[in-house]
C-alpha cells in the first residue's frame, strides 16, 4: 500500500518496513551475519533449556532463573529476526496492524522482563557469595515462583500501555517505517495525531524501570566486590571475580545498547538513521546469543549436562 494523499484521508490497515533505506542494496550480505547469530542464539538457548529440562541434577532455583532468561531470548528472536530476514530475503516489508503492534508489546514486555531477570540473577549471585549459608533458604523454588509473577505483573503494569496508546492513534497519512521493527517511536511518529503522550510514557517507563534494575545491579556488584576481595582461599576470589565480571560485562552490554536507544530516539535527526536500526536489530540478536554461552557453557554443572545430553545423542 502506498502513502496516503493528505487531501484523502484514509484509516490505513498494514504498514511498510524500510530497513536501512540508505544501503538496500547490501541487505542481503547483512543477512549472512544476522543469520548466524539467529542460529546460534536459537541453538544456544534450546540446548541450554533442555540440557536443564532433561538432567535431574539441574532442578534448581539458579538454573530455573537460567531457563527463564532463555525463554525470553528465544521468544525475542523470534518476534523480531524472521521477519528482518523475510525483508531481506523476500522483500516482504508489509505487516499488518494487528501484528506490527503485537511485536511492539512483546518487545516492550520481555525485553524489561529480561533486564528484571538479569536483577533477579545478581542477587542470587549477592546471596551465594555474600550469604553461602543463607542461600538454600532464601533462593527456593518458591522465591524463582514469586519473581516470575512479579516479572509478568510488573510488565503487564507498565509495558501493556505502550502498545495500546500507540493502537489508539489515528493512522491516516504515511504508512512507510523507517525500521526493521515495529518500535513505539518509530510507528506513532507516523500518526496524524498527537503522540507526545504516548512517547513520554516510554521514556518515563524505560528510564523508570530499567534504571531501577540496574541500580539494584550495580549495588548488588558492590557487596559482591566488597566480599569477594576478603576471600583469603587461593584462587577463589580470582574465580568469583572472573564469573561475575563477564557477568557484568554482558548486563552492561545489554543496558548500554537499550540506552543508546532511547537516546538516539530522542535526538534521532542528529544519529544516523541507519545506526539506529542497527542498534535495534542488534539489540534483540546479539544478548541472545551470548546469554547461554556467558551464564550456561561456562557453568561446570551445564557443561557437564550438555556433555551427557550429546552422549546419550550420539
Amino acid at each position: 500500500m502506498s502513502p496516503a494523499n493528505n487531501s484523502l484521508p484514509i484509516t490505513l490497515s498494514e504498514f511498510l518496513l524500510i530497513c536501512f533505506p540508505g544501503y538496500q542494496s547490501w541487505q542481503h550480505w547483512l543477512s549472512l551475519p544476522l543469520s548466524l547469530l539467529f542460529i546460534l542464539a536459537m541453538s544456544a538457548n534450546a540446548t541450554l533449556l533442555l540440557t536443564i529440562r532433561v538432567e535431574a541434577s539441574l532442578h534448581e532455583p539458579m538454573y530455573y532463573l537460567l531457563s527463564l532468561l532463555s525463554l525470553l531470548d528465544i521468544v525475542l528472536c523470534l518476534t523480531v529476526i524472521p521477519k528482518v530476514l523475510a525483508i531481506f530475503w523476500f522483500d516482504l516489508k508489509a505487516i499488518s496492524f494487528s501484528a506490527c503492534f503485537l511485536q511492539m508489546f512483546i518487545m516492550n514486555s520481555f525485553l524489561s522482563m529480561e533486564s528484571f531477570t538479569f536483577m533477579i540473577m545478581e542477587y542470587d549471585h549477592y546471596v551465594a557469595i555474600c550469604h553461602p549459608f543463607h542461600y538454600p533458604s532464601i533462593i527456593t523454588d518458591q522465591f524463582v515462583i514469586k519473581a516470575s509473577v512479579f516479572i509478568v505483573a510488573r510488565n503487564a503494569l507498565f509495558c501493556a500501555p505502550i502498545p495500546i496508546l500507540s493502537s489508539r492513534l489515528h493512522y491516516c497519512g504515511k504508512n512507510i517505517i523507517e525500521n526493521c521493527i515495529c518500535a513505539n517511536l518509530s510507528v506513532s511518529q507516523l500518526s496524524c495525531d498527537n503522540f507526545i503522550v504516548t512517547r513520554l510514557y516510554q521514556l518515563v517507563t524505560s528510564w523508570t524501570i530499567v534504571g531501577s534494575d540496574l541500580i539494584l545491579i550495580f549495588i548488588s556488584y558492590t557487596f559482591i566486590l566488597r566480599t569477594v576481595l576478603r576471600i583469603k582461599a587461593e584462587g577463589a576470589a580470582a574465580k568469583a571475580l572472573s564469573t561475575c565480571g563477564s557477568h557484568f560485562i554482558l548486563i552492561l552490554f545489554f543496558s548500554t545498547i537499550l540506552l543508546v536507544v532511547v537516546l538516539t530516539n530522542v535526538a534521532r535527526k542528529r544519529v544516523p538513521m541507519d545506526i539506529l536500526i542497527l542498534l535495534n536489530v542488534l539489540h534483540h540478536l546479539i544478548p541472545p546469543a551470548l546469554n547461554p554461552i556467558v551464564y550456561g557453557v561456562r557453568t561446570k554443572e551445564i557443561k557437564q549436562g550438555i556433555q551427557r545430553l550429546l552422549k546419550r545423542t550420539m
